[in-house]
């Protein structure tokens, strides 16, 4: 008799099902977890420095081109990697110690921008230098973002995912508030090249924060054996559960069009509003403070469901649609926190039902299916995104960038109520309408 992939593998865990909120107390429980405590502090550091390097390096490519096409250049070379050999990186994931392949990627992280920092300092980088280390930051990614994102689950256990991914969402984007604000700072003072040292020390901070995880307080995932058809597995898997590919499927739209904002925010603040490398570490903050926001409302929620993720899709596109109409750098800076909100609403909720919707065994395959569609979509929508700006102006751009992700959240959200007899129920309470999904007839 054939085995099934059900068969082959172990059952998915039961979704935590919370009836109400958390309470106040364990907004951020995860972080009474030591192991999680010491990742996170020291991620806050990495991220900051981190977006440091990434607003440095795009701005230094547009100052030494002066092509908005060349910094979407610069994004597909370091996401390309994740596009084409992402679910490799996840098969060895779950074949390798998660903790053992970031020392080793972290190390090489730090190597990187370090190289890239001496050739900015001294005066002698040059575009392509820059599309070279983006290509090998990129290389590295492919098996650094997905064993970070399972690494989560064995700090912290299946009862405290839900509440660290949020935590790591919020950890991200504050580290995207303050990161781009310092970034400009050093770019307007003392140049582009201390972004990228600073980013090297933090990886090798990384490094050092990995040696002194107890690893007597890890839950290991089960490691993988080697085997062939693994890949063709992990495919299968994700696509035999509708709480991972339509998230996934959701992810690949906005990841192409509404996360290219890089692009997007340097001809904002370049051709529109002539607001210089201040404007653009101006937008790029304003956009991690909704972010922050939306990533810390997300440790509220009590459950995570598809529909949940089909709406905050919709929305986070309509959102980036109409900030593409705002006449004024005030009024345009005030939408990108709604957008920020929006877009980690989305962001964590697909991430934490895709995760807690695998089991162990084979989340690593799943979790880079994942990340090469959030990473590689990025890597399709940097260049199509810079011509769309050069061809047709930068405001049609940013309409295009949420409009798609809008029309491809609703048409999957009424694929997915006509399939499960859905509809819409609106009822006045004091003349507030309040808007429910409910199952029809039968269901």
């Amino acid at each position: 008799m054939t085995r099934t992939i059900s068969d082959a593998l172990p059952p998915t865990d039961a979704l935590p099902v919370q009836a109400q909120r958390p309470a106040w107390r364990d907004t951020l429980a995860a972080l009474r977890v030591r192991n999680f405590r010491l990742f996170a502090g020291t991620n806050l550091v990495a991220m900051t420095a981190a977006w440091m390097q990434r607003i440095a390096q795009d701005w230094l490519v547009l100052e030494l081109s002066g092509s908005v096409a060349a910094v979407g250049i610069t994004v597909a070379m370091q996401f390309t990697p994740m596009l084409v050999l992402g679910l490799l990186g996840g098969v060895l994931v779950d074949r390798y110690s998660k903790r053992a392949l970031m020392m080793i990627t972290q190390g090489a992280f730090a190597l990187l921008s370090i190289l890239l920092a001496v050739l900015t300092l001294v005066g002698a980088v040059e575009v392509w230098h820059i599309f070279v280390i983006a290509l090998m930051t990129g290389l590295v990614t492919v098996i650094d973002n997905p064993a970070r994102q399972v690494f989560v689950n064995e700090l912290v256990g299946p009862a405290h995912l839900r509440n660290a991914i949020s935590i790591n969402s919020s950890i991200f984007q504050l580290g995207g508030m303050i990161g781009p604000a310092l970034s400009g700072l050093l770019m307007l003072g003392v140049g582009a090249g201390w972004s990228f040292a600073l980013n090297g020390a933090a990886c090798l901070a990384v490094v050092i924060m990995l040696t002194r995880i107890r690893k007597a307080e890890l839950i290991p995932s089960p490691r993988a054996p080697r085997s062939s058809g693994q890949l063709r597995q992990g495919l299968q898997y994700a696509m035999s559960k509708p709480t991972i590919y339509v998230p996934i499927t959701l992810l690949a739209s906005f990841s192409v069009f509404a996360l290219t904002m890089p692009v997007l925010l340097a001809s904002y603040a370049d051709d529109v509003f002539g607001a210089g490398s201040g404007g653009y570490g101006l937008f790029n903050a304003m956009v991690a403070v909704g972010s922050l926001v939306g990533a810390l409302a997300s440790t509220r929620r009590a459950t995570v469901r598809l529909r949940e993720v089909v709406f905050t899709a919709g929305i986070a596109g309509l959102l980036q649609a109409t900030a593409g109409f705002m006449p004024t750098i005030v009024a345009f800076a005030a939408s990108l926190v709604t957008v920020g909100i929006a877009t980690l609403l989305f962001l964590t909720a697909a991430n934490s039902l895709v995760q807690m919707s695998s089991n162990m065994g084979i989340r690593g395959r799943v979790m880079s299916l994942y990340v090469m569609v959030l990473l590689g979509g990025q890597a399709l929508g940097g260049p199509l995104m810079g011509w769309i700006v050069e061809q047709f102006g930068t405001h049609t751009a940013m309409v295009v960038a949420g409009g798609v992700p809008a029309l491809v959240a609703a048409t999957v959200g009424v694929l997915h109520a006509r399939r499960h007899d859905l509809r819409l129920r609106v009822r006045l309470n004091h003349a507030i309408p309040t808007v429910s999904i409910v199952g029809g007839r039968g269901a």
